[in-house]
């Protein structure tokens, strides 16, 4: 009876073969090294970054200009940031043998899914429940 409670306590985990996982390595660490890149070209692009801004007496209009970009970029890198987070946790979860597991219940998470959105770490049903 003992054997028996043991088995249903230990969870069978489900891992998909090295050969399927090493493309999908390699797409994330692509993608990581071009959002690595996007944030960078972004800080540059950031108006509030310019030296020459604090020697120049712009016109107001000049001032508000480089308000909405500096809003427009550091929007567009905290965008640029979670994913980098996203991408680098399903990095670590093909490290250790739990990627294309849902973090939240452990289940598979659907194969259509990880195609579209490879850097995923939760199953459908469980990022609708987080979206609620």
């Amino acid at each position: 009876m003992n054997k028996a409670k043991n088995n249903k306590s230990r969870k069978i985990q489900i891992e998909y073969p090295s050969e399927v996982l090493k493309p999908v390595r390699e797409h994330l660490l692509s993608r990581l090294f071009g959002l690595e890149r996007r944030k960078k070209e972004l800080a540059e692009d950031d108006p509030f970054n310019d030296k020459s801004r604090l020697n120049d007496n712009a016109a107001i209009d000049a001032d508000a200009a480089e308000k909405v970009g500096h809003m427009e970029a550091s929007a567009l890198r905290q965008t640029v940031d979670r994913s980098i987070i996203q991408v680098r946790k399903a990095l670590s979860r093909l490290k250790i043998g739990k990627y294309g597991l849902c973090e939240r219940c452990g289940r598979m998470i659907d194969t259509d899914r990880l195609m579209v959105m490879p850097e995923t770490t939760l199953c459908l049903d469980c990022e609708k429940k987080k979206e609620k």
